[in-house]
């Protein structure tokens, strides 16, 4: 599929894809994305293991959606034009425990960057 040249969403979809859990964030992003363009992904399996779906990716299996920083000379990135994947991270406490300085210090680093 890398060496195929451009592809639209509509040409990936044909083939096997390997998603993370129904139950993720990125499987709802991805699987929202097609029905969308009122496309159907071929989902061949599902796993929540990176690392498996980055090892089937580079075998051929299938296609994934992966992190940027899984990105290396075994897998390729395959831009598809107007589409634009993005997902919010944030974070949680627990409101009757005492955060240490270090976590004040990488929330606050956090909230700067929403801002």
């Amino acid at each position: 599929m890398a060496n195929s040249g451009p592809m639209q969403l509509a040409d990936i979809v044909r083939y096997p894809a390997v998603f993370p859990g129904s139950n993720t964030f990125t499987h709802h992003i991805v699987s929202g994305l097609c029905e969308a363009e009122g496309l159907k992904p071929n989902i061949a399996m599902s796993t929540n293991y990176m690392e498996t779906i980055k090892m089937m990716v580079s075998i051929g299996l299938a296609w994934s959606v992966l992190p940027r920083t899984m990105l290396d000379e075994q897998v390729a990135r395959i831009p598809l034009p107007g589409v634009q994947l993005n997902r919010q991270l944030g974070y949680i406490l627990h409101t009757e425990r005492t955060l240490s300085n270090a976590a004040r210090a990488f929330m606050k680093l956090l909230d700067a960057q929403t801002q």
